[in-house]
């Protein structure tokens, strides 16, 4: 049943470390139709920035007092990979509509289970796929559908960072399921991938461990193969140089599109959304590069980069549970990312390339 438009969604947040307080709470605090009302935490300097930011909100240390609020509608399960699964399908079993912090699970088979179960219950269950709504994707987005490139024939994404040291007291760097780098970063691309071409014919991948100490796969690079398409999404953890970020090649024209949404940048230095002037909007330095041959002109020059915000995300969750929109992150595209993951990892195992199905 949708919840009335007077009405405020109480929400309920499950782990207040990067994820909760980076990417979720400040976008939740931002919908009007939104209400932060419980935040489970356990580390005392998570608790008290918690308390700071969102005093209005109580803390507690036990997710099941957030499962099993009745007076709470929607949870957000902002923990390590290996607990959405689990903690996912208690919220729904509790009678919560669901979000899930990507990747949305460690396998497609317990993202399958999750989705029948949301349907049974006729709840809202999505996955945070954020950057869908970064600048950069979003000017990728309208250059690819204006058809200034023509015939798309060739598609890079790089989603690369310079870390050779390992990075201590996090689960990100512990050998378990769903953990490394194709889980991490390499959803982003894949999600990215999906959303502008749909369900690749076949992938070839390789997956490796560069750095030493490591745990956890660190770099990757696959392929994702459609009619007179090849589309190639890398990632790596030595990358001190950085390519382009999108690299799009038809047969009208390139597009190529150096540096990072500024988004996750401000969040990790401390700006939020909501007290922030120009959200969302990359310097012209960032713009990207086009050149094209388009209904008989020649173009060589910036396109200015699309303005992003993570709070479009919310505003989908908000609008569905009220009936009043369709779901933005479908569950089954985000089931979709880990059976290309699952594809990633195989096909690099067995040196050979899969078909999608």
């Amino acid at each position: 049943m949708a919840i009335e438009t007077q009405e405020k969604i109480r929400v309920g947040l499950i782990g207040f470390g990067m994820a909760g307080q980076i990417f979720h709470a400040p976008f939740i605090h931002m919908v009007a139709g939104l209400e932060l009302v419980k935040i489970r935490e356990t580390r005392e300097p998570n608790i008290q920035l918690a308390q700071t930011r969102y005093p209005q909100a109580q803390i507690t240390s036990h997710a099941d007092e957030i499962l099993n609020d009745p007076f709470l509608d929607l949870v957000i399960v902002a923990t390590p990979n290996t607990s959405h699964y689990d903690l996912a399908k208690s919220a729904l079993l509790a009678g919560k509509h669901v979000v899930v912090e990507k990747p949305f699970t460690p396998t497609s088979a317990q993202a399958d289970a999750l989705i029948q179960l949301a349907q049974a219950r006729q709840k809202v269950l999505t996955v945070y796929h954020n950057r869908r709504w970064d600048s950069d994707f979003k000017t990728v987005q309208k250059v690819v559908q204006s058809g200034l490139l023509g015939n798309l024939v060739e598609y890079k994404a790089h989603f690369d960072r310079f870390r050779p040291a390992l990075k201590g007291n996090t689960w990100k760097e512990e050998a378990a399921p769903g953990s490394g780098i194709v889980y991490d970063l390499g959803s982003h691309l894949i999600d990215q991938a999906l959303v502008l071409f749909g369900r690749p014919l076949e992938i070839s991948a390789d997956v490796r461990i560069q750095r030493p100490s490591s745990p956890v796969v660190d770099k990757f690079e696959a392929t994702l193969f459609y009619d007179n398409l090849s589309v190639t999404l890398s990632a790596g953890l030595l990358v001190r140089e950085l390519s382009p970020r999108y690299t799009l090649h038809g047969d009208r024209g390139s597009f190529l599109k150096y540096g990072l949404d500024v988004q996750e940048k401000a969040l990790n230095d401390g700006f939020l959304p909501h007290t922030t002037p120009n959200w969302g909007v990359e310097p012209e330095s960032l713009w990207g590069h086009l050149n094209t041959e388009h209904q008989g002109l020649h173009f060589m020059g910036k396109i200015a980069s699309e303005t992003g915000h993570y709070r479009h995300f919310y505003e989908n969750v908000n609008q569905v549970i009220r009936g009043e929109a369709p779901l933005a992150v479908k569950p089954e595209q985000a089931r979709d990312v880990i059976k290309v993951i699952e594809l990633i990892m195989q096909s690099s195992q067995e040196k050979r390339t899969l078909p999608f199905a």
